[in-house]
């Protein structure tokens, strides 16, 4: 009996030591950032290469940078 308590302990010991292990944390935070801004870079790129609106907002961003030195 005392030879399962034993193992019982060390099992238990063991599954602590890899609940607590946060090693790779950060990097799996970092892919996830990484796959929302693929996401979002799909996403606008399709949005200005097939609809009108991605015409219609590079006109007025280059309206908009040609005002500025005008004054108006």
């Amino acid at each position: 009996m005392n030879y399962l308590n034993g193992l019982y302990a060390k099992m238990v010991n063991t599954l602590e030591g890899w609940k607590n292990d946060e090693r790779g944390s950060q990097t799996l935070e970092w892919i996830g950032i990484a796959a929302v801004v693929v996401i979002v870079v799909g996403l606008v790129s399709t949005a200005f290469g097939t609809l009108k609106i991605g015409e219609t907002v590079v006109e007025k961003f280059e309206t908009f940078l040609e005002n500025i030195g005008s004054g108006s």
